[in-house]
């Protein structure tokens, strides 16, 4: 269910952020706020996109342990769809929900996704065409979050590559 964009969803996000910092201590990573949440003025679902960004996978997956200590529930399972990302969630007070995708900084998933939420941010008209499919598709897929997340990502990956022209 979307909800109109909320001022204190930044400030949760550099919450999370601090949490997670000192169990990469020692280690150059960077956490990105992205998704919705990270556009001001865009209507989301109340989710908590974070973007782990480590210089290898493995050095996210040495600290697993480390961020279920957090109350984080890492999903592996996911790894077989994205291979490259390891994937956690967490519920927090209320309706809000978090998600922390841990992938190689630098690589193409950390670059779609800082692309794609920079362009939102600055593009009027394209944040206005995302909200407005997101609405549309919260409708059309109620109840059927893989079908509203495919078609979703199937205009996200459209919008990236028309930028690569």
């Amino acid at each position: 269910m979307l909800v109109p964009y909320s001022h204190t969803w930044p400030l949760v996000f550099q919450d999370l952020r601090q949490a997670l910092l000192p169990v990469f201590a020692g280690t150059p990573i960077e956490i990105m706020h992205i998704g919705s949440t990270s556009v001001p003025g865009l209507a989301a679902k109340p989710v908590i996109d974070l973007l782990l960004g480590a210089p290898t996978l493995a050095e996210i997956e040495a600290r697993v342990a480390d961020i279920v200590r957090l109350d984080y529930i890492y999903r592996p399972h996911y790894e077989t769809a994205i291979p490259q990302r390891r994937y956690f969630v967490k519920d927090i007070a209320g309706d809000l929900r978090i998600h922390l995708h841990g992938v190689e900084q630098g690589g193409r998933l950390w670059r779609e996704h800082l692309r794609f939420r920079d362009l939102l941010r600055v593009d009027d008209a394209r944040r206005s065409e995302y909200e407005a499919l997101k609405r549309r598709l919260d409708i059309v897929h109620a109840g059927d979050k893989a079908a509203y997340t495919l078609e979703k990502g199937a205009y996200i990956r459209s919008l990236l590559s028309s930028m690569d022209d």
